[in-house]
C-alpha cells in the first residue's frame, strides 16, 4: 500500500523500554551537557587562534586536540538527544544561557588561558556527572556511557593542562 503524500503521517510511538518523562528529563541533561560542550568548543578553539608567548606551541596543540574532540562529541550528544527522541538544541543563545562554561572575550596570556580551561573541564566533568546518575537510575546504559566516557576525557585534559603550569617538585 503506498503512502499518500495528502495525508499527514504520525510517528511511529517510541518504546526504548524509558518512558517519554523520563527521556524528556534525559534530553534536558544532554542538553546542558551540549551547551556546555558547545560553548566550551567555541572558548578553546579561541584560545588557540590567539595564543602567544614562550607558551605558543604546548599551549596551540593542546587546544587544537580539545577542539578536535570537543567538535566530534558535539555531534555525539546531540545525536543522543534525537535518539532519546527530541529535538536538539541549535542556537548559540540557548547554549550560552544554558551552559556552566561561560564564554571569554578578553584575550588572556597563556598562562590564565590553562586556568580557564582546567576550571571549565573541571565543571563540565561535574556536570556530566549528575547526567550519568540520572541514565544509570533510568537503565540508560548508552548514555550512561557515552557521557562517562566524556567525563574522563574532561579529568584527562584538565590533569594534561593543569601540569603545564604546575611548578615541578
Amino acid at each position: 500500500m503506498a503512502l499518500s503524500a495528502t495525508k499527514p503521517q504520525q510517528s511511529a510511538t517510541m518504546d526504548i523500554g524509558i518512558d517519554r518523562s523520563d527521556r524528556a528529563k534525559l534530553a534536558e541533561l544532554l542538553g546542558t551537557a551540549l551547551a556546555n560542550t558547545y560553548v566550551l568548543y567555541a572558548k578553546v578553539q579561541g584560545f588557540h587562534w590567539n595564543v602567544t608567548g614562550p607558551m605558543f606551541f604546548s599551549v596551540h596543540k593542546s587546544t587544537e586536540e580539545q577542539y578536535e574532540d570537543l567538535a566530534q562529541s558535539i555531534d555525539e550528544i546531540a545525536e543522543r538527544i534525537r535518539a532519546v527522541g527530541f529535538k536538539s538544541p541549535t542556537t548559540l543563545a540557548r547554549f550560552i544561557q544554558s551552559a556552566d562554561v561561560k564564554e571569554e572575550a578578553s584575550n588572556p596570556d597563556a598562562a590564565e588561558m590553562i586556568r580557564m580551561l582546567v576550571q571549565d573541564h573541571e565543571a563540565v566533568a561535574k556536570s556530566l556527572r549528575a547526567a550519568v546518575e540520572e541514565a544509570d537510575r533510568l537503565e540508560d546504559v548508552f548514555t550512561a556511557d557515552l557521557l562517562t566516557a566524556r567525563i574522563g576525557k574532561h579529568e584527562q585534559y584538565a590533569w594534561m593542562l593543569r601540569a603545564m603550569v604546575e611548578k615541578s617538585a
